[in-house]
């Protein structure tokens, strides 16, 4: 038996770009990693939701939320979307992912204090991360000189929001949603204008199952989310039929958001149009994907408290917090996977009124199992629908 030549490790390689084209792309272990420590700041920030809306501040709490979760949100992407031009798993990118995934934790423990106002300790977290990625983009601008404008363009843009980011801190409390929104905005405009001078090599297949992969992870999240919510009412005494039919409901509605995002393969669209458009706009829109889906589960904590009696909220408002997030959901798959123009009309025209009756199930007596009952029905029309059909390569 001829033995097989073992890989040679060495500590650093030149951070070149990779190859776009590149066979059995798939992501890595230090990928899952990270994926697995964002996710506690998910699991914070639904939290938070969640108490937010028990206590009746939904305006306030959904503003938190949605704040907060833009730090988890970036911070995720920008990395899943450099790994995957720039990956060198070798020494110094695996320290530097690390730093960033302290980061990340730390935005974590700070979710409590920012749903408070105080953002201090998220902002030390997110600046750790972002200025470890500038690190990347000037090993990349070093090493790759068919690159080297946009990552020069990358690694200033990053700097000088961090820098915007801190000084935001000092501003008076009354500017601080528009002080918000012009930062974001920013950051939102790093990369559209770092990539104008010189495309990264990201891979239309791993981006995809990075973007899936995240998504199966706060999916996770909602499950557990509902898993506790219902394990902490089976304690009230009376409430037992009841909650199993809940978490019944609940399961079927996680199972048909899985269904209906994953039908689809999610690289068809970014390989049948390689634009940047295309990508900024499937890659930005999975935020209202997460997002929804996160919120999702702080939903599931208020119906399970409003059906043991602990929470003194009408039906429609305890409703809400559920129904609104999953037809956020089904909306966004739609835009992002379907398309208005699609093809297949019953499922063009499906989405967007099962998510117009989701929302209206709010009214209903049950609307957790009707909201249910609706997305298991667009997962059956969309079965129907697409039988036989060609799956894109």
């Amino acid at each position: 038996m001829t033995e097989q030549p073992s890989r040679i490790r060495v500590w650093r390689r030149p951070m070149r770009s990779r190859d776009r084209e590149e066979r059995h792309r798939v992501a890595t272990p230090l990928e899952l990693l990270f994926d697995l420590c964002f996710v506690v700041a998910v699991g914070q920030a639904a939290a938070a939701l969640h108490h937010a809306l028990a206590e009746g501040h939904a305006a306030h709490g959904v503003t938190s939320f949605a704040m907060v979760f833009f730090a988890i949100w970036w911070g995720w992407l920008n990395f899943s979307w450099f790994a995957s031009a720039f990956d060198t798993d070798d020494v110094p990118y695996r320290l530097a992912t690390l730093v960033q995934i302290a980061g990340g934790l730390t935005v974590a423990a700070g979710v409590s204090s920012a749903f408070e106002g105080d953002f201090r300790v998220i902002v030390v977290g997110y600046v750790l991360m972002r200025l470890s990625l500038v690190g990347q983009w000037l090993r990349a601008a070093r090493s790759a000189p068919e690159v080297r404008s946009a990552a020069l363009r990358f690694a200033a843009g990053i700097a000088l929001c961090q820098v915007l980011w801190i000084a935001r801190l000092f501003l008076p409390a009354p500017t601080a949603a528009v002080t918000f929104v012009a930062v974001v905005l920013c950051e939102l405009a790093v990369p559209v204008v770092a990539e104008r001078s010189a495309r990264t090599t990201w891979h239309p297949h791993h981006i995809a199952e990075r973007y899936g992969l995240f998504t199966l992870i706060v999916l996770g999240e909602v499950i557990l989310s509902a898993t506790n919510a219902i394990k902490e009412g089976t304690a009230e005494p009376g409430h037992l039929g009841a909650l199993i039919s809940l978490a019944a409901a609940a399961l079927v509605l996680v199972f048909s958001m899985w269904w209906l995002y994953f039908d689809r393969p999610g690289h068809a669209r970014l390989v049948r149009r390689p634009t940047m458009f295309t990508a900024m706009s499937w890659g930005y829109g999975h935020y209202f994907i997460f997002a929804s889906a996160a919120a999702v589960g702080a939903g599931f904590e208020v119906a399970v408290a409003y059906d043991t009696g602990t929470l003194h909220l009408g039906g429609v408002a305890a409703a809400l917090p559920t129904t609104v997030p999953v037809a956020v959901f089904l909306l966004s798959v739609w835009l992002l996977h379907i398309g208005p123009t699609n093809e297949c009309r019953p499922i063009a025209i499906g989405f967007p009124v099962t998510a117009a009756l989701v929302v209206a199930a709010s009214l209903t007596p049950a609307p957790i199992h009707v909201a249910a009952g609706l997305a298991a029905a667009l997962v059956v029309l969309t079965v129907v629908a697409t039988h036989g059909e060609r799956q894109p390569a």
